[in-house]
């Protein structure tokens, strides 16, 4: 811990320098700054307080797990590879691959989470401790304040997901030569605090961030950070948790159920809801084009709390196919392209849908061909101009055999990523850029966080319908609404459903299936591919098997990383580990 905290001193003191070319991350700065110079100099402080905003995404980012030596690493996915959205690229080992095998522990799991968020914890801190003796006027330095405590929540936020309760620090700083503290707080009292913090950061924020504040915290992210919170704490494997009992219990989370909890969620979501600031991304020149348009729009209503970006191929650089020079990042299983819907609003398996299994991408939810890449998805051509099908195809057609991008050559599901991707850019091609930046929360989560919340407190009220209604309704479905009469059961199986393929790819599936409690059903699968055969005129689809994954009782929760709870015997090893 002590080697910890002075790394991160050092960090922090060493300012990124960045090329970006707007916004507020954009700013270039020199390195081997001291502690003095950082916070006597205005641009300094800025510019530590926007090295914090850099890591805001690293728990999200589809390329998070890598292997191989230092320097010359290759991410093997993110978190979509360790549920049941997608499949590893490699498998060569990474934390993605061990929880899909079941085999990860607290000698192997990735220690990003903990060091990331506690450096950035103590960066805070460092910030709000030298901020007012810096050169800034008044009204800069409440708000930096603010968009600071909002930082330290977040940061705390994602650490209560992976691993329950954990040390909360406070506002204090410690050196490497003193005893650092590592006893856990309980379930309850991070809850506690995330959400003091955000309510406080709150009062001294905008409700939307706007010009070359973009992307920066604001009252709303605060709201919106909170609704998360709560909608988590409220949720079976959190409310009420049968995890582990006595101190132990109370680390992973509250011991006693409360129905209560899911009225606290609603509240938090109806009220970003309520104030109007945001809007679903509605582009009807055709069926589902507002939710693909949402991810390349660099500004747009509905983005809550991006990470800054400039241009960029971040998500073609993983998810395009060989052909395009992609293929780094996670593949998606035929399970996920299931879940989408017909155009019509049915799920495939209802008999009056009309899906047909040997055309089965035809009259489908719009959503699904902006989500998913299958044999013939027309993408943007290397190097030249104009869209071409990518051949995912084995076989022969029309004289173009097995390809690169072909199933079992490029990739192991017969599908690639195609959420989030700029249809103009083209992986490490430098004519082919985006502008896109990352939605780390969208107004399509505060939507369905209310329609589940609302939905366990009071059932399916027409609100709740509504919320779910209006998703569909911008994706492109026709007709959008749910039956009629749904019981409080039925709505919550659409709820689940709808985030799992509205929010694919947004390190939501991982999170949700753990809170719901139904990671021992959707991770202990036998996870399945499809194969296009293509001969002449006559084309066949066949499923074939991945890989048998394996979920164990103690995944519901991260460990703690081995090295960490060596150092104290203060840290409680999750259940399990």
């Amino acid at each position: 811990m002590k080697k910890l905290y002075l790394w991160c001193l050092l960090a922090a003191l060493t300012l990124f320098v960045s090329c970006k070319k707007d916004g507020f991350l954009g700013q270039t700065q020199t390195t081997n700054l001291s502690n003095a110079t950082v916070f006597a100099d205005s641009a300094n402080t800025v510019a530590f307080l926007s090295n914090i905003y850099s890591n805001v995404g690293f728990s999200f980012n589809p390329g998070r797990f890598l292997y191989g030596p230092l320097g010359a690493q290759v991410t093997n996915g993110g978190l979509d590879a360790s549920s049941d959205e997608a499949e590893v690229s490699t498998t060569n080992g990474t934390t993605a691959l061990e929880f899909e095998t079941g085999t990860v522990n607290a000698a192997v799991v990735t220690d990003d989470a903990y060091k990331t968020c506690y450096n950035n914890i103590r960066a805070v801190n460092q910030f709000l401790k030298n901020l007012p003796g810096s050169p800034i006027k008044s009204f800069s330095k409440t708000q930096y304040k603010a968009e600071a405590r909002f930082l330290r929540a977040w940061y705390y936020a994602i650490l209560l997901k992976h691993y329950g309760g954990v040390h909360l620090v406070g506002d204090s700083i410690y050196t490497y030569t003193e005893k650092i503290p590592a006893k856990r707080n309980t379930y309850s009292d991070c809850v506690n605090y995330i959400i003091s913090e955000c309510e406080a950061a709150a009062q001294d924020l905008p409700f939307t961030q706007t010009g070359i504040n973009y992307g920066r915290a604001s009252k709303g992210a605060c709201l919106a950070l909170k609704s998360r919170v709560l909608l988590y704490a409220a949720s079976p494997l959190f409310n009420g948790t049968t995890l582990a009992s006595g101190d132990l219990g109370q680390y992973v989370g509250y011991p006693a159920y409360d129905k209560e909890r899911w009225k606290l969620a609603e509240d938090a979501a109806a009220a970003v809801i309520g104030a109007g600031a945001y809007a679903l991304n509605i582009d009807n020149s055709k069926p589902g084009n507002g939710f693909q348009q949402v991810f390349i729009l660099r500004y747009n209503p509905e983005y809550i709390f991006p990470l800054m970006r400039a241009s960029n191929v971040d998500f073609e650089s993983l998810w395009d196919p060989p052909s395009r020079t992609g293929k780094n990042g996670a593949f998606p299983l035929q399970g996920l392209v299931d879940a989408f819907p017909m155009a019509n609003g049915l799920p495939i398996t209802d008999p009056a849908s009309g899906y047909d299994p040997q055309n089965p991408y035809a009259n489908r939810d719009p959503r699904l061909d902006f989500t998913v890449i299958r044999d013939q998805t027309q993408l943007q051509n290397r190097l030249q101009s104009g869209f071409s099908a990518v051949n995912i195809f084995v076989g022969n057609f029309n004289g173009i055999g097995t390809g690169p991008d072909a199933v079992n050559v490029g990739t192991r599901t017969g599908y690639y990523v195609n959420k989030m991707l700029d249809p103009n850019a083209v992986a490490n091609d430098f004519t082919h850029l985006s502008n896109r930046c990352w939605p780390l929360i969208r107004y399509a989560e505060i939507l369905l966080n209310y329609a589940e919340a609302a939905n366990e407190y009071e059932g399916p009220t027409t609100l709740v319908y509504q919320a779910v209604e209006n998703i569909r309704q911008r994706a492109g479905l026709n007709p959008y609404q749910l039956p009629l009469g749904l019981s409080q059961d039925q709505m919550r199986l659409a709820i689940q459903n709808e985030r799992r393929i509205e929010l694919a790819f947004e390190e939501h599936r991982f999170w949700d299936v753990r809170r719901w409690k139904i990671a021992d059903q959707t991770d202990n699968i036998q996870t399945i591919g499809m194969e296009v055969d293509r001969n002449g005129n006559t084309v066949t689809y066949k499923t074939f098997a991945v890989r048998q994954r394996n979920f164990r009782k103690a995944m519901y929760l991260w460990p703690f990383p081995q090295s960490e709870v060596a150092k104290s015997p203060e840290l409680v090893q999750n259940p399990g580990y």
